[in-house]
């Protein structure tokens, strides 16, 4: 590995600070507008008092509905001659405050009985959200109005009137959170040490509903204000001389046609300050949650996106090989731009060979293999660069359905965890049956027996019985062993097993990969077997490369490559598989080891 490209590795890594909130927030242009949008009303209702406004309920019937842009009137004036900017400034303000206090206060009392309900379960849950479930049972609006009736007309009640109407909706979307959040093993710990229900409700579980709380308050603050002017729209709200949005849009529904402005002013100004609340409220749900401002909880593209700058040629030995990888490059979409995951790797795959794609953890090797079919999730994934040949054709320059046919066709995936990949819903010989139909056109009957037929290949004992079996039915062993038939499913040319046995014990470890090893040598497979351990690649592999950072260090024959590295990086790996009996004097070894020289490279 040469020095710039080390340099420029370490410059990317200095530049990859965490964005701010601001920024991200600024990211977001809508989000930014309606931010921008709802501080300027803000501030303007804020500073009322010490605007040059005209007294807003002063009447002056010699002035009545002028037109807008008139001499000391720029918005014109009503029916009473009232000035309709003092009117719409000093109404903002007032629908504003009791909107954002009928938020505070339903989301204040939805909450605490969300908390309450979700964490104490049992008959307080019962007792609690059987009431909540009554509130629902009403149309808000008819509830609204309804309590509006029996308190009687004013802002003061309309603003009850609204909290009392929306706090189910605070306290079912709370409750929810809070029941899932009691039962994981960070709040038994807590109870385990002592804390009290009061502390491990404060501490525990509100830090993580706080978040749900803003974003709630944030999405419904706009409705709740459109719900206040609608009250004082139909006389229950403001009472004159009082003015609010909703009392002026209900005094002008008499001029509409005559003097449409008196109406059209206000309705404009709520408008604004729904919309913009409900992007700002999307902003800061975004900034909150780092999987939406990734990208990750988009909907996902059927393949990676692909924004190849250049395109590699291939060569013969790339056209003969089951798999060949020229100079691919994979990225995910940041605040900073494109940070690269997969830098500029290449290697060869031949058929019948295993090749062992080894480095420490975050690496890039997961990214590299699933790049291989375009599997990396869009967005924020992206492939910069490079091309991947199977069977001499370059797979980037495919369309999406003949991807699709490769995958799990030509070339198969054995994941790490197979009980996270395992449909929990399904039984495993519906899972492999459904693997075979994807690709091959028999009927079910056809499907299950050849899943079956599969199971037993992989050595699964009774499999005709495994076969009606769910994937938490099997133990840790026998689920990675339906991996395989799965993958096994279609016989593919090339498999790609990425660390199928990490989570396995020593045994079963030893069983899974003598298993590949005599499917590899029954039918011809190319492996790519993804790992960070060097006496499994010793066993089993042909040739390794060697992964850091995104980059290939070192390559070549398993036997080279193992008993004499050329990489700096390459040999601290090595050391880092202890020797029996070598005790204390292990680390050492390790400490002992020169550093690794920016320079470094392959000799």
């Amino acid at each position: 590995m040469s020095t710039p490209v080390v340099q420029a590795a370490s410059e990317q890594e200095r530049g990859g600070r965490r964005p701010t909130a601001w920024r991200l927030l600024m990211n977001n242009r809508l989000a930014a507008a309606g931010f921008f949008v709802l501080a300027t009303i803000i501030v303007v209702a804020l500073l009322a008092p010490i605007l040059p406004l005209h007294d807003p309920n002063v009447t002056s019937p010699a002035d009545r509905l002028l037109p807008v842009f008139s001499e000391g009137h720029p918005l014109g004036t009503d029916h009473l001659g009232r000035d309709v900017l003092a009117r719409l400034v000093w109404g903002t303000r007032v629908s504003l405050v009791v909107g954002v206090s009928a938020a505070l206060l339903a989301a204040f009392t939805g909450s605490l009985i969300g908390l309450v309900a979700g964490y104490m379960g049992g008959r307080a849950d019962n007792l609690m959200m059987r009431g909540i479930d009554m509130l629902m049972a009403f149309p808000y609006i008819l509830l609204a109005l309804a309590i509006v009736a029996v308190l009687g007309p004013g802002l003061l009640n309309a603003l009850y009137a609204i909290a009392v109407v929306n706090i189910p909706f605070f306290a079912r979307n709370v409750r929810g959170i809070t029941l899932g959040l009691s039962h994981r093993e960070f709040v038994d710990a807590a109870r385990l040490s002592g804390k009290s229900h009061l502390s491990i409700v404060l501490t525990e579980i509100l830090p993580n509903v706080l978040p749900v709380i803003v974003i709630t308050m944030s999405t419904t603050v706009g409705w709740m204000i459109l719900e206040t002017a609608g009250l004082s729209f139909l006389g229950l709200g403001a009472q004159p001389p009082q003015a609010d949005l909703g009392s002026m849009l209900g005094q002008g529904r008499s001029l509409l046609f005559t003097a449409p402005m008196i109406s059209v002013i206000p309705g404009v100004m709520v408008f604004l300050i729904v919309m913009s609340i409900n992007l700002f409220g999307d902003g800061i749900r975004d900034v909150l949650d780092p999987r939406l401002r990734a990208g990750t909880l988009s909907r996902p593209m059927a393949v990676t996106r692909l924004d190849r700058k250049e395109v590699p040629e291939l060569d013969e030995t790339a056209r003969r090989s089951a798999l060949a990888v020229r100079e691919l490059e994979t990225g995910f979409e940041g605040v900073d731009g494109i940070e690269m995951a997969v830098k500029r790797v290449s290697f060869t795959l031949r058929t019948g060979e295993c090749l062992g794609l080894v480095g420490e953890s975050g690496s890039g090797k997961s990214v590299t293999a699933l790049s291989l079919l375009r599997l990396v999730a869009s967005p924020p994934g992206t492939i910069t660069g490079g091309a991947v040949a199977i069977g001499g054709r370059d797979v980037f320059a495919l369309p999406e359905a003949e991807i699709a046919s490769l995958r799990g066709g030509k070339m198969a995936y054995i994941f790490q965890d197979p009980l996270t990949t395992l449909h929990p819903l399904f039984t495993i010989g519906e899972q492999i049956a459904e693997a075979v139909r994807a690709h091959q056109p028999v009927s079910r009957r056809k499907a299950h027996e050849k899943a079956v037929e599969l199971l037993r290949s992989v050595r699964i004992p009774d499999p005709e019985q495994r076969a009606k079996s769910y994937p938490h039915q099997l133990s840790g062993g026998q689920r990675q062993r339906v991996g395989i038939a799965m993958a096994l499913a279609n016989d593919p040319d090339i498999i790609v097993a990425d660390e199928p046995t990490t989570a396995l014990d020593v045994t079963v470890q030893a069983e899974i990969l003598q298993l590949l090893q005599v499917l590899r040598r029954e039918r011809g497979l190319a492996l790519l077997f993804i790992t960070h351990d060097f006496g499994v690649v010793a066993e089993i592999c042909d040739r390794v490369a060697v992964m850091r950072h995104g980059e290939i260090v070192e390559e070549g024959e398993t036997r080279d490559v193992l008993g004499s590295p050329r990489h700096p990086y390459t040999r601290r790996l090595i050391a880092c598989v202890p020797r029996p009996g070598q005790g204390s004097a292990f680390l050492d070894a390790i400490r002992a080891m020169p550093a690794e020289t920016e320079g470094a490279g392959i000799a």
